[in-house]
């Protein structure tokens, strides 16, 4: 047993921008294919991911969004649950981002996006894959299954663009499938010091699944807690 952390003074390190990128980018060895995925998440101290309104917004904060943006930048695409997509109202951004959608709907605040800048994983019998090829270009809906989105193909047809630092968003039941499937490298949690009781779902949302992880790193900032977790 290792003390962490403890109720007396300690020297104060505030990471520059710079440094907290370097602190996420560096990686155990990776998978045969090279990449690596990481999620993040964010959650209250009594385990809910979001808030009433139904957003990881809700329950964040400027701690957090820290992180967020750190591995953004270090990113080569997002992966993010349609789900999460429209209720975070999700925007083009630097990278593409790659919806992962059963209907094979797009999320309103990711149409007309710049060609490329939004992609669709989807499946054979979604509703609305038609109408998704027309909106985003046949190269940029990925059809990864029958009836449900195979998330390993999903990352091999990711590396194969050439993205091996492949980040994901959630949301709770994309990050249950990423577990149980074997395709999640590492978890980032942020755990703000808040309890706000209620019916909220947690992190990982399906059936119940039993996946152990070893931690790699613990930062804190204002209670805040910030760790990374390996996947084992």
């Amino acid at each position: 047993m290792r003390v962490l952390m403890q109720l007396a003074p300690v020297p104060e390190v505030d990471l520059s921008d710079d440094e907290l990128d370097e602190i996420y980018r560096i990686t155990p060895a990776g998978a045969p294919d090279g990449a690596w995925l990481r999620v993040n998440m964010v959650a209250s101290l009594d385990g809910a991911a979001h808030g009433e309104e139904g957003r990881s917004g809700d329950i964040n904060n400027a701690v957090d969004k820290r992180v967020f943006f750190a591995l953004r930048r270090i990113a080569d695409c997002v992966v993010v649950g349609a789900g999460t997509a429209r209720a975070e109202s999700y925007r083009p951004a630097r990278v593409p981002i790659v919806v992962v959608s059963r209907s094979g709907v797009v999320p309103e605040s990711l149409r007309g996006a710049e060609p490329g800048k939004v992609l669709l994983a989807t499946c054979e019998h979604a509703e609305g894959l038609a109408e998704s090829r027309a909106l985003l270009g046949e190269d940029n809906v990925l059809v990864l299954g029958t009836y449900s989105v195979n998330l390993v193909q999903l990352r091999s047809r990711l590396v194969a663009r050439g993205w091996t630092q492949i980040l994901s968003e959630g949301g709770p039941h994309l990050l249950h499938d990423l577990l149980a499937e074997g395709v999640a490298d590492e978890l980032c949690l942020t755990t703000v010091p808040r309890v706000i009781s209620g019916e909220h779902p947690r992190i990982v949302h399906g059936p119940p699944i039993d996946v152990q992880l070893e931690p790699l790193l613990l930062l804190e900032e204002d209670g805040t807690l910030l760790g990374r977790w390996l996947v084992t």
